[in-house]
């Protein structure tokens, strides 16, 4: 069934119901402006996720595969990404891809956002952690995250909601092995709810949160904003796919032409415009966003919409223990995280740096399936009940997320042939691989052997790059002062159309080293609030 178009004249129009979309929603109709979305995929409820089904384990490698390319539902669109050696991941729906997520809640380092000054690399931010801790404390208690305060790690002593959640048999163990080389590691903070809090209960530990949880626990941004966003008076359309921003004589954007479920061709105006579409569906609107007056692309007089793509390498490396650790509890989710080898030592031969993950490693299918280049014979046939005895709760992962620099040659572009089924041109991703991130990947994978081995595995597994793995899309849209060499300012506000405003991870300076979903969240109610607050110094299109 297709909303109704809407009736009334609306100040702000948010394309896309994701986490950046749903914070910016509440914020503003919180501060008494009409609010509008436009999300071309549905609702979900936490029934519909199989988590806990038998069926979870199959489901999973198709209808709830993170990749819109495995999945192929209609909400979805295709990415083309033959020219990349890891598959873009996204969920196009209510809550956008943190239906999918696996709810790690970290914060960027206050290095993250002066990488020029300190390594002389990349561009420093605009912005800086100070500036978005405020917005980090905000977020975190608004959601429910689940953490302990005091992580050495960081310079300040951020406080969570919600104790962390248990670190299991498989958390102790690894970090034994950490205590053993000296290392950092602490109990992970996630955006799972611990305990029950507002209108979630608390986590199950069915393991399942990359399909969607099936207990509601989760903070996915459908539950932790767009419910509240919609009873204060916010109006969110799904089924209405942008076709593309419309613009006047005099630059400004007028509203979003978009298709409905029955076909039909729509166009809703507004006032100000925020797109929150992610790195790979923002640079796509822009870029379909012709017109004379932007011929190349809608905000893109730069050149840099689509350009210096970010998605955060990442290595798995699974150990194998003797012992029955429970590697199928979860969350799924991370149990420990650690940034032992996140700041710059030039001595590595690389700069910048990595976070580590412990994750479980699920059900029996599991363990059966193979990455790109394996041998199926490893897993199947006569190895299939060995490999079982071997790995089922006995298997854990450290996974390895590597900072990426920007680089141009890496980019989303719209594809000369393929469009989704409402005939919109698809996106195409060309990425590769950095030399500084590459030398990055070898030496953490050799530490992560070295933390499983400390901690008495007796097989380890590496996987250097893991193709499924581009979950974070980031710098498409970059920020930056200077309109020759960004794409939109502080405040995610364009350079070239003043009022309109891009909130998603498309606006990283920078990829930091961390899963950017509560730095994205951060951004986007610092931008929210900017634009609530200059509501009339913010010249209006209708």
């Amino acid at each position: 069934m297709t909303a109704r178009p809407i009736d009334h004249e609306i100040d702000v129009l948010i394309v896309g119901a994701g986490p950046s979309g749903g914070v910016a929603a509440l914020e503003l109709t919180n501060r008494g402006l009409r609010v509008a979305c436009l999300e071309q995929g549905d609702w979900h409820l936490p029934d519909d996720f199989t988590g806990d089904k038998p069926s979870w384990q199959l489901t999973r490698l198709k209808q709830w595969d993170a990749s819109p390319n495995v999945r192929a539902n209609a909400a979805d669109y295709p990415v083309d990404s033959s020219e990349s050696p890891v598959e873009p991941l996204m969920f196009n729906g209510v809550g956008g891809s943190t239906i999918m997520f696996s709810g790690h809640w970290v914060r960027a380092m206050p290095s993250d956002f002066r990488v020029r000054t300190l390594d002389g690399v990349a561009e420093d931010w605009p912005i800086t952690y100070d500036d978005l801790r405020p917005f980090y404390d905000e977020v975190t208690h608004h959601i429910g995250a689940s953490g302990l305060e005091g992580d050495p790690a960081y310079p300040d002593e951020h406080t969570f909601p919600l104790p962390p959640l248990p670190i299991g048999k498989y958390g102790l163990v690894a970090a034994k092995g950490m205590d053993e080389l000296g290392w950092h590691w602490w109990p992970a903070p996630n955006a799972i709810a611990s305990r029950p809090f507002k209108n979630r209960p608390a986590c199950l530990r069915y393991g399942a949160c990359e399909s969607g949880c099936p207990t509601g626990a989760k903070a996915s941004a459908d539950l932790a904003y767009w419910r509240e966003a919609i009873a204060k008076g916010a109006v969110l359309l799904t089924g209405a796919r942008v076709r593309r921003l419309t613009v006047n004589d005099r630059g400004l954007v007028t509203g979003a032409e978009y298709i409905d479920r029955t076909g039909t061709e729509r166009h809703q105006a507004a006032r100000v415009t925020v797109l929150a579409a992610n790195g790979v569906g923002t640079p796509r609107l822009l870029l379909n966003s012709t017109s004379a007056l932007f011929p190349d692309g809608l905000a893109n007089s730069s050149g840099l919409v689509g350009k210096r793509l970010m998605t955060h390498p990442y290595a798995s490396v699974f150990g194998a223990y003797d012992a029955d650790l429970e590697t199928w509890l979860g969350p799924a989710g991370q149990a420990l995280q650690s940034m032992q080898f996140y700041e710059t030592d030039t001595d590595r031969g690389f700069v910048r740096g990595a976070k580590w993950n412990l994750m479980p490693t699920g059900g029996p299918l599991s363990h059966t399936v193979w990455e790109e280049g394996q041998d199926w014979r490893d897993t199947f046939g006569d190895n299939f009940h060995p490999r079982l005895r071997r790995t089922f709760g006995r298997y854990t992962e450290w996974g390895i997320t590597t900072e990426d620099l920007p680089d141009e040659r890496n980019e989303v572009v719209l594809d000369p042939e393929v469009t989704d089924s409402d005939g919109v041109p698809a996106a195409k991703m060309r990425y590769v691989i950095g030399e500084n991130c590459r030398r990055m990947l070898d030496f953490n994978v050799a530490r992560a052997i070295e933390a499983h081995e400390a901690a008495g595995a007796v097989e380890i597994h590496p996987v250097p790059v893991v193709r499924h793995s581009a979950w974070h899309l980031l710098g498409t849209a970059t920020m930056g002062t200077d309109p020759a060499t960004s794409v939109v300012d502080q405040w995610g506000r364009a350079h070239d159309v003043p009022n309109l405003f891009v909130v998603d991870g498309s606006v990283f300076v920078t990829s930091t080293g961390v899963n950017p979903t509560a730095t994205i969240m951060a951004i986007a109610l610092r931008t929210a609030r900017y634009l609530a607050d200059n509501r009339a110094d913010i010249p209006a299109a209708v």
